[in-house]
């Protein structure tokens, strides 16, 4: 992974994690001042608590993503230290769909006239689900890239004893 690949992405990184605790700051003081709209048509106060813990979400992966970085950078990506940091990452992405399944449930009583905005919010949630999925099958991936690294340093190992 070459430097400016890894600048930006770290870049790209640190605004998300900004903009997130921008959120979070705003959130809180919104539920602390208690503003909510005269006519009552949104619960804002769960949907704030709801969006408090997704922002928890996406920043608890935005480290594990910092982490990984760091790993494919110094060249120890391949090791069981990794392990860790994916599976952290996936139980962020699930944490994600279900936050957003809440937001969806929240949302749905407003939306009775066009439940279709319901509907099509359950499947961006479970398109965050298949997200979770597909960083599984890469941590399978990286499980058979371990193991086939540890082989080849056992192989090495008894090649020099050989010789």
């Amino acid at each position: 992974m070459g430097k400016l690949v890894v600048h930006a992405l770290r870049a790209v990184l640190v605004v998300v994690l900004a903009g997130t605790v921008f959120v979070q700051a705003l959130m809180a003081w919104a539920l602390v001042s208690g503003n909510d709209p005269e006519d009552g048509s949104l619960p804002l106060t769960p949907l704030r608590v709801i969006t408090l813990l997704g922002m928890v979400a996406v920043q608890v992966a935005l480290v594990c993503v910092w982490r990984l970085v760091t790993m494919v950078r110094r060249g120890t990506v391949f090791s069981h230290a990794a392990f860790r940091y994916v599976d952290v990452l996936i139980g962020a992405i699930v944490a994600g769909a279900l936050v957003w399944f809440a937001v969806t449930a929240v949302n749905a009583p407003g939306q009775r006239a066009d439940p279709g905005v319901t509907v099509i919010m359950g499947g961006i949630g479970v398109g965050i689900l298949g997200v979770a999925l597909i960083v599984l099958v890469l941590r399978m991936l990286l499980a058979q890239a371990v193991a086939r690294d540890v082989e080849a340093a056992e192989m090495q190992a008894e090649l020099d004893e050989v010789i």
